[in-house]
């Protein structure tokens, strides 16, 4: 089994463990309802958009983006996880949202759609392990001038390995953690937003230990940093 193999097949037997309870231990570490709405904000939402949603999980995040969008927008949602998506269809069903669909799929694999109003991911361990490609692919598929949003946790700078593997497992980072810290994901998330997005906007959140990252399709192409993606 491969690397990329095997993280995967670690974030769907996590999940699949915690989907059941997830709404509730996801809200015990830290302020996740504020970043989410902060997230979603972010977003610029307006009625009738289209969002694709990346590590959508349970569907936490849909009643606030449903807010925005009306009953004539619509939600893709995305996942790795088949239990998280069962937990999304049991919200989605309980609300009466006829505007959503939901994709069980790899998000390097995820064939987005093109011309959407937004991409949201908030928590996204399905982008690992690769995260600029994901970045990349969607920011090819934006309507010009709309946004991808990036809401996830990180290692504050200047932090000793010991205090971050101890502060990020307390505020709720659990699949394959020491991995994770030495891959710094959201360095290669921020890389791929500069190379691909306009006006990114970078803010770190919770002394340091989580992140909000927005930016808009510009003007210009991600064609190259798109072939510069399948060659590396």
């Amino acid at each position: 089994m491969s690397n990329v193999d095997s993280t995967r097949a670690h974030l769907i037997e996590t999940y699949r463990k915690s989907a059941r309870h997830y709404d509730v231990t996801s809200q015990l570490y830290y302020p996740q309802r504020a970043h989410r709405r902060s997230a979603v904000q972010a977003l610029r939402l307006r009625p009738g958009d289209t969002v694709v949603e990346i590590a959508c999980g349970t569907g936490l995040n849909f009643p606030m983006i449903e807010q925005a969008i009306g009953p004539e927008g619509r939600i893709i949602g995305v996942d790795l996880t088949d239990a998280m998506l069962a937990q999304a269809q049991h919200r989605t069903e309980t609300n009466g949202w006829s505007n959503v669909c939901l994709v069980q799929a790899d998000a390097a694999e995820f064939d987005f759609p093109t011309g959407v109003d937004a991409i949201l991911a908030t928590y996204p361990h399905a982008l690992l392990p690769e995260s600029g490609r994901v970045i990349a692919h969607g920011a090819a598929a934006l309507s010009a001038g709309r946004r991808w949003v990036v809401l996830d946790l990180k290692v504050p700078d200047n932090t000793p390995r010991w205090l971050a593997q101890l502060g990020i497992a307390t505020v709720g980072r659990f699949a394959a953690l020491e991995e994770w810290i030495v891959c710094r994901p959201w360095e290669t998330i921020r890389i791929a937003m500069q190379d691909t997005l306009a006006d990114l906007s970078w803010t770190e959140l919770f002394f340091g230990i989580a992140y909000l990252a927005v930016g808009s399709r510009g003007p210009g192409t991600v064609d190259e940093h798109l072939s510069g993606s399948r060659h590396a």
